[in-house]
């Protein structure tokens, strides 16, 4: 009873690498390997490096809308319900023309660092409403897990790390910072947007170096709770192929058919050809209709001697042909046309057959 208990532990133990179709499911599910690390750090690079590039022309478009909104629009006068809205609309689609390239640079950014990571999805399984997802108790357990503590330890990592460059670049550029009290408003607002970029290209980096870290603890979490127990990957197998009992089952069942079937033809056999004891062969002939003997029973030891008692009952000619008959049985399949190396000696049987037909 122990030995059965334990090894009912094992099966059940999920030691096992996840199957293809196990994969395929969770994938369906939205179930993939994503670090939201790799996405982010992506998408900032992109973005900075944008700003980095496009920052003289967005100075100079921000420059003419705050020149318009500061001297067009404030000599409007009397300002009225459709003349606001009017200033209003002007305003809004001047700057989405400022900001539009910068969202669609994170968008375009974003789902190519989702593409890199498990390629094109869509699936709506994770939207579905589920009571689970919302279980207090359930909760908590995320809250106190080794997941969520690891997940507070990248969290501190990313702080130190990023703050440790961002404030180097501070550090080295200290005579900058120091300066800026003594520059005009034009150099500094250069002078900081440079500082930004840099601290913002640099932080990006230094999270892309960290999410490859996370990626590759990503997947190996993915894989761990992705595994199978041995009774998991039997289970699987009888879903997919069937249970092995009831294929069984099946099998028997359709030889027995293919049996009945079989002996229901040796009545209208021609000749059953016998080792004597081990094989038995029924051959059927119609000069009309075929253009050579097919064979429509065989057998071997017990299912020979079953062929034998049923043509003996119905009067079919047995010839005994040791040779032919073992030959026969394993050349010829069932309701296959003989072989033409064995047409004359089917002949003569054939033949003997007929005279001893016209005979009685």
């Amino acid at each position: 009873m122990l030995l059965k208990l334990d090894l009912q532990f094992f099966a059940g133990e999920k030691t096992e690498k996840a199957t293809p179709k196990k994969r395929q499911d969770s994938r369906k599910k939205g179930q993939v390997i994503k670090s939201q690390d790799v996405t982010s750090a992506i998408v900032l690079v992109v973005v900075f490096l944008f700003l980095l590039f496009a920052a003289g022309m967005m100075k100079h478009q921000f420059f003419l809308f705050f020149q318009q909104a500061f001297t067009e629009y404030v000599q409007l006068s009397p300002l009225d319900q459709r003349q606001t809205m009017l200033i209003y609309s002007e305003m809004v689609t001047q700057m989405a023309f400022i900001l539009l390239p910068i969202m669609l640079i994170a968008v375009v950014a974003a789902v190519l660092g989702n593409f890199f990571q498990f390629g094109l999805l869509f699936t709506t399984e994770p939207l579905k409403f589920d009571l689970k997802k919302i279980d207090p108790l359930k909760g908590l357990k995320r809250i106190f897990s080794i997941r969520a503590l690891i997940e507070l330890l990248k969290s501190l990592l990313k702080i130190s790390m990023i703050g440790s460059a961002t404030t180097l670049i501070l550090l080295l550029n200290i005579d900058k910072v120091l300066g800026l009290a003594f520059k005009t408003p034009a150099d500094a607002l250069d002078i900081v947007g440079q500082l930004v970029a840099t601290m913002g290209i640099t932080a990006s980096f230094v999270l892309l170096a960290i999410s490859i870290l996370d990626y590759f603890y990503q997947k190996y979490d993915y894989e761990k709770n992705l595994r199978m127990s041995k009774q998991d990957i039997k289970d699987e197998h009888k879903n997919t192929e069937g249970d092995p009992l009831i294929k069984s089952r099946i099998k028997q069942l359709q030889r027995e058919t293919a049996m009945r079937r079989m002996m229901q033809e040796v009545p209208h056999a021609d000749v059953v050809i016998t080792n004597p004891t081990h094989y038995a062969i029924a051959l059927k002939y119609k000069d009309e209709d075929m253009d050579a003997p097919i064979v429509v029973a065989k057998g071997v030891d017990f299912l020979a001697q079953k062929i034998k008692i049923i043509a003996n009952e119905h009067n079919v000619i047995m010839v005994e042909n040791r040779p032919l008959a073992r030959s026969l049985y394993d050349e010829v399949d069932i309701g296959e046309r003989i072989p033409e190396q064995f047409f004359k000696a089917i002949a003569e049987i054939l033949a003997y057959v007929y005279r001893m037909q016209r005979k009685i």
